[in-house]
């Protein structure tokens, strides 16, 4: 429960004459503690304590203030309480006297997993919504891009993976039956001596065999367990995880697998070369240079549909409106650009790169004209057909010409390469011709032409977030955890901004 904090000592009044003697009135972290007001926080986290049940928490704010510190300066836990020791500026910022004493480390990381991502995503929605009150940020344009973070994870092979998840079932159900386990482990043993001289191939699949063996007992052992029982959810858990295992050994190429069992939410994805984690994905206000929202998704996470979700996490908190969006090509799909363009939704000006269709020498899909049903599509030679069904994607129609028609067509060298077998010529009508058109026609405006020199704001500020202060690799481990460092940097971010924003500049001495 929140109560009085008597550990905590405030500054003396020899305290900060001692602070004013050591620390320029122009420092950053005075400049900080004078534009952000931490104690409109207190009321966000205030609702993680409970009122009137358990030992008397420690003081929110000052832990707050300790994971700004450690953020805007690459600490750890132990290093940013050891700074705070012995740094001055650290302790005013705080709020805490020479002889106050200070937390123990430990107490950041119960601090975090007491917040989790909904209050440290209020305090950065705060932070936000001050600058905006300051009439810093405008609604006009967002800029969005992500970049990657690479996990914090050491990545196993596949006999590992195997083996640990079978090690990690028999640790669970251990607690239904031991002699039951006591004997698996015998047979692991036994599987071990057995596949001394076989290939690694044959060693994996004699443990993937056994984990389903295992698998299918603890699915009959399942139903007759109490779910009230605290580790039903543990086995629950356990199960879900093994059958994940089993799914990538069998469909190797869903392009979802599994990279850890220690790090179960990362994914290998691809940004200017391979790597396992996560993207982070934000909004940025070219106005104020204010990262307004912030996200993280696995490595081979969907960016294009996060974009909308970006959107609606700001107007959610801010209740604003945004007007524009600019974004790389990757929101060059159809299926996207309707969400975002829709007047009954999103309602946005989407300026994207188009991607061009590649330069052919035949008849292009363009020229060949659909009616007004869509039902009925004729080629420029002026045949006709109504022969279709939905294309592989889902996402549009494909058209088939008679064999005939287009065996005998004089057009035939200008529409195709070769005739197929089965049918004549095949065109693909995308659901969504109108949401690519509009996006051609806009690029090729001055208002895109000027967008898109303002979009490397947002490059920037991904740059900032991962070369300044830590984003580019995962502190911690899983999805939530992840995105509470991000939501922290991009605070830490915003916070050095709204400085240069409200503060001027120091003056030199001798200058004036």
């Amino acid at each position: 429960m929140l109560g009085p904090q008597p550990q905590y000592s405030p500054p003396t009044e020899e305290d900060r004459k001692f602070f004013d003697a050591l620390i320029p009135p122009d420092h950053y972290l005075r400049r900080a503690a004078a534009v952000i007001d931490f104690e409109r926080f207190r009321a966000l986290m205030a609702a993680r304590y409970s009122a009137d049940m358990g030992r008397p928490a420690k003081e929110p704010v000052l832990l707050l203030k300790l994971e700004f510190l450690q953020y805007h300066d690459r600490l750890s836990d132990v290093a940013v309480i050891a700074q705070a020791q012995v740094n001055v500026a650290y302790r005013e910022f705080l709020g805490l006297g020479m002889q106050s004493p200070l937390p123990d480390p430990s107490l950041l990381t119960r601090f975090r997993g007491r917040m989790g991502v909904e209050v440290h995503r209020q305090v950065f929605d705060d932070l936000v919504a001050q600058a905006r009150e300051q009439g810093l940020v405008k609604d006009r344009l967002r800029l969005k891009d992500a970049t990657h973070v690479i996990a914090d994870v050491a990545i196993p092979s596949a006999m590992q993976l195997v083996a640990g998840m079978r090690q990690r079932l028999l640790e669970v159900l251990s607690g239904y039956d031991r002699e039951w386990v006591e004997a698996q482990q015998v047979r692991v043993e036994m599987i071990r001596m057995a596949d001394a001289g076989a290939t690694l191939e044959q060693r994996l699949e004699s443990r993937v065999e056994h984990l389903r063996e295992i698998i299918l007992w603890a699915e009959q052992r399942r139903s007759t367990i109490d779910q009230a029982d605290a580790a039903w959810q543990r086995l629950e858990q356990a199960l879900r995880l093994a059958h994940k295992v089993l799914h990538d050994r069998d469909h190797p190429h869903d392009g979802d697998k599994l990279v850890s069992l220690e790090e179960t939410d990362s994914r290998f994805g691809n940004h200017h070369g391979s790597y396992c984690g996560y993207l982070l994905d934000i909004l940025v206000d070219p106005d104020s240079e204010f990262i307004t929202a912030v996200d993280t998704l696995p490595a081979n996470g969907d960016e294009a549909a996060n974009a909308a979700k970006l959107v609606r996490l700001e107007e959610e908190a801010q209740q604003n409106d945004i007007e524009a969006l600019s974004a790389d090509a990757v929101l060059f799909q159809g299926e996207k650009l309707r969400e975002l363009t829709d007047p009954e939704g999103l309602n946005l000006e989407v300026f994207v790169p188009p991607v061009q269709p590649a330069e052919t020498a035949y008849f292009t899909p363009d020229e060949f004209h659909l009616d007004e049903s869509g039902e009925r599509l004729t080629c420029p030679a002026g045949q006709q057909t109504s022969t279709r069904k939905r294309n592989r994607h889902d996402s549009g129609w494909a058209f088939l010409f008679p064999h005939k028609t287009c065996a005998e067509c004089p057009d035939r060298e200008r529409c195709m390469k070769q005739l197929p077998k089965g049918h004549g010529r095949s065109v693909n009508k995308s659901d969504y011709a109108a949401e690519y058109a509009a996006a051609r026609a806009k690029a090729q405006t001055e208002a895109y032409a000027a967008v898109r020199r303002v979009h490397r704001k947002v490059e920037r500020k991904l740059g900032e977030m991962v070369r300044h202060h830590g984003g580019r690799r995962a502190r911690y481990r899983e999805g939530p955890k992840v995105l509470v460092q991000q939501l922290l940097t991009a605070m830490v971010v915003n916070a050095r901004r709204l400085v240069q924003l409200l503060c001027a500049p120091a003056t030199p001495e001798g200058v004036g």
